[in-house]
């Protein structure tokens, strides 16, 4: 029968069933409801098939049921083409291939097809325990391959998984080679220009009460830096962002191209040498201590000081940084730059501005009245809470009368709003203050949880001075983190609170391992490829040569396996059927008739026959028994035993 042809028997079924499953699991959270129930039934319907050994259903009712599931990915995502609608629509048309699905032909499809929805994973996440879960996926799915080599019988999970995982491990070093060598691309290796923005999370260019706080039950990782010497005290680890110069009353905005003017910075103290790696966050800005020397190619650094990309940042970054801890700001403020930081709506907090009116009266100076301000803050009942209270259409002025508790951007943006009250320029500037040092790995961590506001006021003597309001209401914020400022009775994540030391141990354990594989594995791209060639003694480096490189490795590696397995092969024992197939040609050699290489059981058998026609009833049904035995479901000890009675009962020429 054509091996095309051959229908699966249950147990081919079965691990197909296992390999699609596996390689499915983890879209289910991803996939509308509707599509993981529409799977589920399809699944169960061939499962139902199989053990009743029912026939499929009829073309027109599968070809009914997948123009159904396409209108209506169609109508959830608004489109069909894309990572999240793709991916449904594979994983829909690999469930109802299911069902047409009768001959080794259409399995072979199928195993291919999961082979591909392996990679589809991967556009989603590339961390370790997806790769780890996707290695054994791709291990059932080569047993699976490998059980369908067998028509009768199959050979049982232990020989398959064995044979899989040997072939695995053969596929290392051409791996490796591929992985090294293969001429890199720039920009992601996964993901599609229409989704490169979805699924962030982190600062926003706007700030409005509670947009910050939001951020405090994240723990996800926002950048990690690693210090040339010494990591600065936590009050110097303020992390810049975006600077926020316009107001409309109530949300706080930053310019999407930056301040255009630049100014002259007196920097002093012993400048800061780091590397810091930025996760993307689907925005143009880098993140620098304050305040940054220069920026990294291919960023700008702005007349406000912000590090701006020139595309947002949607891969992880990684970059070399100096900052100068002491600086003064030199400059005058031009017209523009004067109004736009004095600039505040009519008729909104209007208590506000009356309360800057009357502390101003008794300031004799800027910084003076600036103090003032941050006394008050830190006399009154003013209080620093994670869950602020709501605040209507004039913000500041119900939480400096009313409410009196708020997180960073309450005290930021109240601030500011009474220093330009008063006469002060001033601006708010968001970005990240502190970091978790891990130990393990010699590096800063830096988490969403750690998004901070802070103001910059300009003063006449000093230029754009930075003024932390928060620090005045609750000083340990800003000495020692976002966990110590906040009280025991409002929640936090566990891990945040360093509650449990082994806890802490473990996780900075696994956040260095998941830092080396970012860098080593995610973060291996075009430019440090070219960099170990050239450390390689391979000068001018191009694809061309990358290619070149690559196929002479990749050759040598395939040739180099291939001979070690011949050699295996040859030193193994040949097996009782095929040494006693051996003694019978032997034996025949001896009668005048030898085997040619080319010479098939059944031809051979015809031949010798013929020139011996005294021995041709024997011969024909030896020949028959072996091809019985060699290509049978199964070859017994007891069955090779009468072979060889019968091959010794041949009379001796």
């Amino acid at each position: 029968m054509n091996a095309v042809k051959e229908r699966l028997h249950p147990g081919q079924v079965g691990w197909l069933l296992l390999a699609l499953t596996l390689v499915t699991l983890p879209h289910v959270e991803r996939l509308p409801w509707w599509v993981t129930l529409l799977a589920v039934m399809l699944l169960a319907w061939r499962v139902y098939i199989t053990w009743h050994a029912l026939h499929m259903p009829p073309k027109w009712l599968l070809f009914i049921i997948a123009g159904g599931t396409v209108g209506g990915i169609y109508i959830h995502y608004g489109r069909l083409m894309g990572r999240d609608s793709g991916v449904t629509l594979l994983v829909v048309m690999l469930a109802l291939k299911l069902l047409e699905m009768a001959a080794l032909r259409d399995a072979m499809v199928l195993v291919f097809l999961c082979y591909f929805l392996v990679i589809t994973n991967f556009l989603y996440s590339q961390s370790i325990p997806t790769a780890l879960y996707l290695l054994v996926v791709v291990w059932v799915i080569t047993a699976t391959l490998i059980g369908f080599q067998f028509r009768q019988q199959q050979p049982g999970y232990r020989y398959q998984f064995r044979s899989a995982g040997f072939m695995l491990l053969q596929s290392i070093p051409l791996m490796l080679v591929l992985f090294v060598l293969f001429p890199r691309i720039s920009g992601p290796l996964w993901g599609m220009p229409q989704d490169a923005l979805s699924g962030t999370t982190g600062l926003s260019d706007e700030m409005s009460p509670g947009s910050v706080s939001k951020l405090l039950t994240s723990d996800a990782v926002a950048l990690r830096a690693s210090f040339r010497s010494e990591v600065p005290r936590p009050n110097q680890l303020y992390w810049r962002g975006p600077v926020m110069w316009d107001f409309d009353g109530y949300t706080w905005s930053a310019s999407r191209l930056g301040n255009q003017l630049q100014r002259e910075v007196e920097r002093s103290g012993t400048p800061i040498e780091y590397t810091v790696t930025v996760e993307p966050h689907s925005r143009r800005w880098l993140f620098a201590l304050d305040l940054p020397t220069r920026a990294p190619a291919p960023a700008r650094l702005t007349g406000d000081f912000q590090l701006l990309n020139p595309t947002p940042v949607t891969r992880r970054t990684r970059y070399e940084m100096t900052s100068s801890p002491a600086w003064r700001d030199n400059a005058e403020l031009s017209n523009y730059e004067r109004q736009r930081a004095l600039a505040l709506p009519g008729r909104s907090n209007p208590r506000t501005a009356a309360l800057a009116e009357r502390m101003r009266k008794n300031a004799v100076d800027d910084r003076a009245y600036a103090n003032a301000v941050l006394s008050m803050f830190r006399t009154q009942n003013f209080y620093y809470t994670t869950t602020p209270p709501l605040l209507g259409g004039n913000p500041v002025d119900e939480f400096l009368f009313s409410t009196q508790a708020g997180f960073c951007e309450h005290y930021a943006s109240a601030f500011a709003v009474l220093m330009r009250a008063g006469g002060v320029p001033a601006r708010v500037v968001t970005g990240y203050q502190g970091g978790e040092i891990n130990y393990v790995g010699s590096y800063l961590t830096v988490r969403q949880a750690d998004a901070h506001a802070w103001t910059e006021v300009w003063f006449k003597d000093s230029g754009w001075t930075r003024v932390d309001p928060t620090g005045a209401v609750s000083p340990n914020r800003v000495e020692s983190g976002v966990a110590s400022a906040v009280p025991q009775s409002e929640s936090l994540p566990r891990q945040l609170r360093g509650e449990y030391e082994w806890l802490q141990r473990a996780r900075m354990t696994w956040d260095s391992v998941t830092n080396t594989w970012n860098q080593t594995v995610l973060e291996y791209t075009q430019e440090r490829q070219f960099q170990l060639m050239e450390r390689a003694g391979i000068d001018n480096v191009t694809w061309q040569k990358l290619a070149t490189v690559m196929f002479m490795l990749a050759t040598a590696i395939t040739l180099a396996v291939g001979l070690l397995m011949l050699v295996r092969l040859r030193a193994q024992r040949p097996d009782p059927l095929v040494r006693a197939y051996a003694r019978f040609c032997a034996k025949l050699a001896r009668h005048g008739v030898t085997r040619h290489p080319s010479e098939g059981p059944v031809a051979f058998s015809r031949r010798a026959g013929t020139m011996l026609p005294a021995m041709r009833e024997a011969i024909e049904q030896i020949s028959a028994y072996y091809v019985e035995l060699r290509y049978g479901p199964t070859a017994t000890d007891a069955g090779v035993k009468d072979l060889m009675t019968r091959i010794r009962a041949l009379p001796a020429p």
